[in-house]
């Protein structure tokens, strides 16, 4: 059927706002969201972060507290990121093991404060934990090998989900670490344990506001070219997640997210699965900048970018404005 002009005014549905959102094709609300938070050593600590203006490290005690108004936000989850004192990282990251470390403390204070009334989203790798940065064990030559890393890595996501991480987030793109998650996860009673994959995670520029977060960024020897994707590839994101689906993701993650929603929007079209972004800490820090300039509303570019998530067929997004965004969106 051919319309044309004056039959059709594309302009008549835009003429108001009630017409506006009656025809609205997507809609933004505080359950789409994810908040990350970084969790400190210490108690009653607030850390601001120079290179995420607005964020800041916690300890655990701020970090329930958080989760407390997340939850009363509307926002149904938060993903938790430690910064481990240097003392306690080591070259094999032992420290992801411990049952007492700042990751399973923040769990367990959180189930503590807000009970089941928010989903708590763990990262599964080692960089947090490791002197050398790297997501996983490093040989004599430098390169992170696989097969020994995913043994470390199981662990680790049976510590978490010991302390009672309800999402476990392997974040480090082993080959086949999610299959060895989820039969660990099975083996050991946690059934009902979420795995949501970074399957399409690429080494990305982006990230530098994170390492800093964290605590890693000094601490990075080399890259991590060698298991993060290339941004050059697309395709490739396509077999990464499915591997993911095959073995054993509930939902899978692409991350970056701006630069990379041809790969949200590709994922979605092909596998029919939850699909997650990850507004990166680049991301976010680029918003804040243009703000800092007069370049641009905050409100409007946070809604605005978080709404091409949606568009483009994410499920959700982990984003540092989560809360900034679900105040707006009237949570």
């Amino acid at each position: 059927m051919s319309v044309s002009y004056p039959n059709l005014r594309m302009r008549r549905t835009r003429a108001s706002q009630w017409s506006r959102a009656l025809h609205r094709e997507n809609i933004l609300t505080p359950a789409d969201l994810i908040w990350p938070l970084f969790v400190t050593s210490g108690a009653g600590v607030e850390e601001p972060i120079a290179t995420l203006p607005g964020v800041s490290r916690w300890s655990v005690d701020g970090i329930a507290q958080r989760a407390q108004e997340a939850a009363a936000m509307g926002i149904p989850c938060v993903a938790l990121f430690p910064n481990t004192p240097a003392d306690r990282r080591s070259d094999d990251g032992a420290e992801a093991l411990n049952p007492d470390n700042l990751m399973c403390q923040a769990i367990k204070a959180i189930r503590d404060a807000c009970g089941s009334d928010i989903g708590i989203l763990t990262d599964v790798a080692l960089d947090p934990y490791t002197s050398h940065g790297q997501d996983g064990l490093v040989d004599d030559g430098g390169y992170v090998v696989n097969d020994d890393t995913v043994a470390v890595l199981v662990d680790q996501a049976l510590n978490q989900a010991e302390a009672g991480a309800d999402i476990i987030a392997p974040s480090d793109m082993m080959d086949g670490r999610v299959r060895a998650i989820r039969m660990a996860l099975e083996m050991n009673g946690h059934p009902n344990v979420q795995i949501m994959s970074y399957a399409a995670k690429y080494a990305s520029a982006f990230y530098g506001p994170f390492r800093d977060a964290v605590g890693s960024r000094g601490l990075l020897k080399g890259d991590k070219k060698t298991y993060q994707m290339d941004p050059a590839n697309g395709d490739e994101a396509l077999r990464e997640v499915a591997l993911d689906i095959a073995e054993g993701a509930d939902s899978v993650m692409v991350k970056p997210g701006l630069p990379y929603l041809d790969i949200v929007r590709r994922v979605k079209e092909r596998f029919e699965v939850p699909v997650f972004a990850y507004q990166v800490s680049g991301e976010y820090a680029m918003i804040e900048a243009a703000v800092a300039a007069g370049a641009g509303d905050r409100d409007a570019l946070v809604l605005e970018t978080l709404l091409a998530f949606k568009r483009a067929g994410c499920s959700g997004v982990l984003s540092y404005h989560a809360f900034h965004a679900a105040r707006l969106l009237g949570g």
